[in-house]
């Protein structure tokens, strides 16, 4: 499984960054990449450089795991638990790209808050307000259960919480401040991540 494991998380870096990046710099002359928000030390920071070390270290864990450094926790290592990762983990693929081809133009890695794109509201993002990072965590998850290592546990996590940081602290005040009425209007009726679940009033 850590060589599946890695085939896919390769796979998903190849296509959700770089052949996505490469699309959208044909198309608009920029790669979409924007960097990380803030200045050192601070929660915009900490949740662009935790979003990195989080990726570098899910690839890692299969890596290691295949070189026989690291070990599966023994709760986790059944195939029923390996099978259903590899399900997840290739629907997470796919879902990502689907979500990036509906945000068109608008797809951006980090923030530049003197740009103001387009407020994506068709499509998947009709019923989730940031359905690639949801598409991101089911890869995140499905490859953790296919190599469930200490390190791919704690990458999940990290993964998880630097996500939640990321949407709450650089992209909802930079959308609130870029777009106004309209996506207040937005976040009171549709969810964060998933359908229904978080929606706010007065972002």
């Amino acid at each position: 499984m850590p060589s599946t494991a890695l085939i896919l998380y390769v796979i998903f870096a190849a296509l959700g960054f770089g052949w996505r990046s490469w699309t959208q710099h044909r198309h608009t002359g920029s790669t979409g990449f924007r960097g990380i928000s803030g200045r050192p030390g601070s929660l915009e920071w900490f949740a662009g450089a935790g979003f990195v070390a989080a990726i570098l270290a899910g690839l890692a864990a299969p890596l290691l795991q295949l070189l026989g450094i690291l070990s599966p926790v023994s709760l986790l290592q059944a195939p029923l638990i390996q099978a259903s990762g590899t399900v997840l983990a290739v629907a997470g693929i796919a879902a990502t790209l689907h979500a990036q081809h509906d945000m068109g133009q608008s797809w951006r890695i980090g923030v530049d808050p003197s740009e103001t794109t387009t407020l994506v509201r068709n499509g998947v993002f009709a019923h989730v307000r940031n359905p690639i990072f949801t598409a991101m965590l089911v890869v995140a998850a499905g490859i953790t259960l296919m190599t469930p290592n200490p390190l791919a546990l704690a990458a999940f996590l990290v993964l998880l919480v630097t996500i939640e940081l990321q949407v709450r602290v650089v992209e909802e005040p930079y959308l609130n401040t870029a777009h106004g009425q309209a996506y207040r209007d937005y976040c009171e009726t549709v969810g964060r991540f998933v359908p229904h679940i978080g929606r706010i009033r007065g972002v």
